[in-house]
């Protein structure tokens, strides 16, 4: 009977484990290399729209000493597990934390617009905390998720998340970037010609997220 006991026991440790690999859903392998060779930079953190940007517009990045830390699918707290090793341990002028679209669509688990606020805060705080100079960003717009269609009332959930992360930059005197009204079509998505997917910038919806971004990075970091 212990023997049984035991046996059941290892299984279900086994199981626990696999089902909570909290390393392996931050991804933490993915810029570790890369980072060692890194020098004040301005980082971008962020997902997959972070992720496919210095594809897209290389020389945006390499003229500026910008460098992207995204990576496709994450959520605010894969991006809290990683922003030691992503962020601060390179010591940057500024970070640019873009997040909380795949939390909106559940990539992760139920949404809790509180508990996404709570990683972000964390997020800006810790980076604050450094001396590293804090940049929010907010969620392009999306109407509907291709990959999660079932949920409703995204546009919605995008503006609310969007207000309260402009209203705590502005509590904090952090930077706050506005991806979202010049990219905004009538229904409150992207505009077609920007996303290929409705999510996702072409590479005319990253010229516009450029030109927005450096101006703000620019008066931030002047000082």
């Amino acid at each position: 009977m212990k023997k049984i006991l035991l046996g059941f026991l290892v299984i279900f440790a086994t199981t626990m484990y696999a089902q909570t690999d909290i390393t392996g859903a931050a991804n933490l392998k993915r810029y570790a290399e890369n980072n060692a060779s890194i020098t004040k930079p301005v980082v971008f953190l962020g997902n997959s729209i972070t992720d496919g940007w210095p594809n897209a517009s290389p020389e945006f990045f390499s003229n500026n000493n910008y460098i992207g830390r995204g990576i496709g699918g994450q959520t605010s707290p894969q991006l809290l597990l990683r922003f030691r090793q992503d962020v601060i341990n390179l010591s940057p002028k500024a970070v640019v934390i873009n997040i909380g679209t795949n939390d909106i669509a559940q990539n992760t688990g139920e949404y809790n617009p509180q508990f996404t606020m709570d990683c972000i805060q964390s997020m800006a705080e810790l980076a604050d905390y450094n001396g590293i100079k804090v940049i929010l960003s907010a969620v392009l717009p999306v109407y509907e998720y291709p990959w999660r269609k079932e949920i409703k009332n995204v546009v919605e959930k995008i503006d609310a998340l969007n207000e309260n992360i402009k209203a705590y930059a502005q509590i904090k005197g952090f930077g706050y970037i506005d991806y979202n009204t010049p990219m905004r079509a009538a229904n409150g998505g992207m505009k077609p010609e920007l996303a290929r997917d409705g999510v996702h910038p072409t590479k005319e919806g990253y010229k516009i997220m450029e030109e927005t971004a450096k101006k703000v990075i620019d008066e931030v970091i002047r000082f």
